[in-house]
């Protein structure tokens, strides 16, 4: 019995010191956790080995247990382990050593040259401008007849206005005269027009008959010219073109149907003509206030004085152009009157017409003139009126244009032809007549409002002036 206590005491301190082993060995597993798996924590629990054995030492029995790391520390160690390993969304590792060296890309923006970045700035804008400008053709396209029919009492206004003017300083209420002054004016282009369709009517016979005899003097002459040309092809000629009509019957009674529709628009236009000069004439002041309430407050100064300019322009050029036409118009019809050729009145109302479409308008009159004294009169006649057409076109190009029409419509000849071509194009005959008046206009009014900003950059570099 004497050793039992013995064996009890040798047992205890071998317990102990398996105790103290498992203790150490938990110790240095969990700080292999830790710095392998960076955990945040103060510690692990005892995992369940350390807890079985823990369990088999009895309770009576004193076992010494090594000191713990502290909590702070041992937090301390995990966060710098945990921030250590992880990595920022912002950051790129450096690339190793001996990676190949590569070069940054370049921004966008910055690898486009700077002369394709202004021309693609310039490109979109006119993109938009020329969409515009379409869609604005459209429009004038659909309401063309209105916009020509305006068009046409602004011409009218600029002739008649200076005459209600010197009626309204003699005396006259502005509405009276403007009345007198539209219904003379009314009457007289109405008479003018009569008397050209009275000389036609009158004429047509005359003109019939020497038509066809001007024919067979022409095929008498194909027929002992030096083209060899027999009277059976000239018959074959003859039959093809009556063929023609025949078979085209259908489509030229559409066009006299056509005709008809013309007809009434153009009657319509009148009307809208009529109506707008009265207006214009009577209100013109009003109107031009109203239009300008349309226009932005910051540009409404230099709208303000570029109108009247503008108007100026307009007027000159309406007055210039009448007074050039009238001179042809009557030069013409008495060297063609005194060459025999008949119709000479309503050949010189045609050239008056006519010399408001430039250049081309004379070419086509004078060509009329031309034919018709060919026809008529025979080779030597038709030439001497070539003759005067083309002197007295000479005179208005070189004398009776730069000294009536002046500095106010500074137009250049280029833009005169290509002015006329892209009106004749897109309006007809009304287009190529309103051509030139509004480039002469626009060129006007730019030319202002370039002048008037150049002078508003001026007095800002200036500077306020001094009290």
């Amino acid at each position: 019995m004497s050793k039992v206590p013995g064996l009890l005491g040798a047992l205890g301190a071998g317990l102990t010191r398996m105790g103290e082993r498992l203790d150490e060995r938990r110790v240095e597993t969990e700080a292999r956790a830790d710095a392998d798996a960076g955990l945040d924590g103060p510690g692990r629990q005892a995992s369940s080995d350390d807890s079985a054995v823990a369990a088999a030492v009895p309770s009576q029995a004193p076992v010494a247990v090594p000191a713990r790391v502290p909590a702070a520390s041992e937090a301390e160690e995990a966060a710098a382990t945990a921030s250590a390993r992880q990595v920022a969304p912002d950051h790129v590792p450096a690339p190793p050593a001996y990676a190949p060296a590569v070069a940054a890309r370049p921004d966008p923006v910055a690898a486009v040259p700077w002369g394709m970045r202004v021309a693609a700035e310039i490109g979109w804008r006119l993109l938009v401008l020329a969409g515009t400008l379409w869609v604005l053709m459209r429009v004038i396209s659909a309401v063309r007849l209105v916009v020509l029919a305006f068009v046409a009492a602004l011409f009218i206004t600029a002739l008649l206005q200076p005459t209600v003017s010197r009626l309204t300083r003699k005396g006259l209420p502005r509405g009276l005269a403007t009345a007198v002054t539209a219904i003379l004016g009314f009457i007289v282009m109405g008479l003018i027009g009569w008397f050209v369709v009275w000389q036609v009517m009158d004429n047509l016979d005359t003109l019939s008959d020497k038509v066809r005899a001007g024919i067979e003097e022409l095929k008498r002459w194909l027929l002992n010219s030096p083209f060899h040309v027999t009277e059976d092809q000239i018959n074959q000629v003859a039959k093809n073109l009556s063929d023609t009509i025949g078979h085209n019957t259908n489509e030229i009674t559409s066009a006299g149907l056509q005709g008809v529709t013309v007809l009434v628009e153009v009657l319509t236009g009148i009307l809208l003509a009529m109506f707008s000069t009265l207006f214009l004439l009577y209100d013109g002041k009003n109107i031009w206030r109203w239009v300008l309430r349309l226009v932005p407050e910051q540009a409404r100064p230099a709208i303000e004085g570029a109108g009247p300019r503008a108007w100026r322009t307009l007027t000159a050029y309406v007055r210039g152009t009448v007074i050039v036409a009238l001179i042809d118009a009557i030069c013409i019809g008495v060297g063609i009157y005194f060459l025999g050729v008949p119709m000479a009145v309503p050949l010189a109302v045609f050239i008056f017409l006519f010399a408001f479409i430039p250049l081309v308008g004379a070419v086509i009159s004078g060509a009329l003139a031309v034919v018709v004294a060919l026809v008529t009169e025979g080779v030597f006649t038709a030439v001497m009126v070539l003759a005067v057409v083309l002197l007295v076109q000479q005179i208005e190009g070189h004398v009776l244009q730069p000294f009536i029409l002046g500095r106010a419509v500074r137009v250049h000849p280029l833009a005169v032809v290509l002015s006329v071509a892209a009106g004749g194009l897109i309006g007809g005959i009304g287009g190529s007549v309103v051509a030139v008046p509004l480039v002469a206009v626009t060129n006007t009014v730019v030319g202002y409002l370039r002048a008037t900003a150049k002078e508003a950059a001026l007095r800002a570099a200036e500077g306020p002036p001094e009290p």
